[in-house]
């Protein structure tokens, strides 16, 4: 390869010259909270997949974690303040070098120094310094990640284009439960991923509040059985983590997916037609995009026997009686919560895939229709898709065969289009 030339190499872009390769290179920002330790995991994935990871601690993060596990688990050093190795100017030169800063967790008083553009030790000077994306992931007591100092602080860092992704509803320190929860590593690491893979400073869907449902809608017959589908949410997923990696504040409604729940989103679990309808009509009064991934079922039956039903020998087992489930995605889309309200369905076909798409594309009256073909080996429970979108204004924008999150960031291309 010859010296300077650039390499695209899915999904980040990698500087090759000569014989040498530069790695993305990220801040790993730990703030002094209990989950401190659980960014140990977060640096194993990217040091793991490639990246050139410096840990930025705050002095009170290594009482958690100490500054011996930081430089061994990176292969760098490690450092909380500006004085040490003053000749390399480390308060400066670490924040103009990273392709990524993140800081997890990122405790209130981190977000609130960062917030009010405070230096008083290396990692708030590398904050101040970084023309990188910048990724919070908070972790702190319910009680103080919603008092309204630190909403204020948010809300001044995402205005200012860095991503707060939102805490996790779970176990806290102590008996205390509540939102406040460090999200999972593995779903931090996400986030990230897809930040690097944009390549991009300012997210494009900051101060936005977007809606997304993923799953499979399950109508009891009895209880023990039901009426599903295949809908593995998988789909529904991945335009909630891309999302939430373009600055938007994701809600997701999930229907019986067993998925681990996405960084920074907000999930409600639900289980029939009638549940995913009351979830969807209330998350999209103040959302600027509803996306209707979620595989509903048509019908349930019209009645629901409280106790199992019986296998009698002698007889033939009675009809099913199904009654109609509501058409959420017609009546969002005929009963917009609000002026500019982007709309979009999808479209699980088995035959004449783009006939049929069109011409629901006209019933639903949505603004966009993700049309794929599918079947018992096609889509439903793969990583991958393959698509064409529709639009109200007769365009056609298909994706060819790939991961489910390149189809999820051009429908956000797309919605992100008509939102401005």
């Amino acid at each position: 390869m010859l010296p300077g030339l650039w390499c695209v190499m899915e999904p980040y872009v990698i500087r090759v010259r000569g014989d040498t390769v530069d790695k993305p290179r990220v801040v790993l920002g730990v703030s002094g909270g209990i989950a401190a330790y659980k960014a140990c995991e977060l640096l194993r994935r990217f040091t793991e997949s490639g990246h050139d990871v410096r840990v930025v601690p705050t002095a009170s993060a290594l009482h958690f974690v100490g500054a011996a596990t930081w430089s061994a688990l990176s292969g760098n050093p490690v450092s909380t303040e500006v004085w040490d190795d003053v000749h390399e100017v480390p308060h400066v030169r670490i924040g103009q070098h990273a392709d990524l800063v993140v800081v997890a967790p990122a405790t209130a008083d981190t977000l609130a120094r960062a917030a009010h553009g405070l230096a008083d030790d290396l990692l708030t000077n590398t904050l101040l310094t970084a023309r990188c994306p910048v990724v919070f992931a908070p972790a702190m007591h319910t009680e103080m990640w919603e008092h309204p100092a630190t909403q204020e602080n948010v809300a001044t860092l995402r205005r200012r284009g860095a991503i707060v992704i939102e805490p996790a509803v779970g176990r806290l320190t102590g008996v205390d439960t509540g939102k406040g929860r460090l999200p999972d590593p593995v779903e931090i690491f996400e986030v990230c991923r897809r930040v690097l893979a944009r390549g991009v400073t300012e997210p494009d869907l900051k101060g936005r509040h977007v809606v997304v449902s993923a799953g499979g809608t399950r109508e009891p017959l009895d209880p023990v059985r039901f009426l599903g589908n295949r809908s593995s949410g998988k789909q529904g997923y991945a335009l909630a983590r891309t999302a939430a990696a373009r600055g938007a504040r994701v809600t997701l409604v999930a229907a019986n997916t067993g998925l681990p729940d996405p960084a920074g989103v907000d999930v409600v679990q639900v289980g029939t037609a009638v549940q995913l309808r009351e979830a969807m009509l209330k998350a999209a009064a103040d959302a600027d995009a509803v996306v209707m991934a979620a595989a509903v079922a048509d019908f349930r039956p019209a009645a629901y026997a409280s106790g199992k039903i019986k296998k009698k020998d002698d007889q033939d087992p009675a009809p099913i009686v199904l009654v109609r489930n509501p058409d959420i995605l017609a009546e969002i889309s005929a009963d917009r919560a609000r002026p500019g309200q982007v709309i979009v369905g999808f479209a699980a076909e088995t035959d004449d895939v783009l006939a049929n798409g069109r011409v629901k594309l006209a019933r639903k009256g949505c603004d966009l229709l993700v049309v794929n073909e599918v079947g018992e080996r096609k889509t439903f429970g793969s990583e991958e898709n393959e698509a064409v979108v529709l639009g109200a204004d007769g365009s056609e924008t298909p994706v060819p065969h790939g991961p489910k999150e390149a189809l999820a960031e051009v429908v956000w291309d797309l919605v992100g289009h008509r939102l401005t």
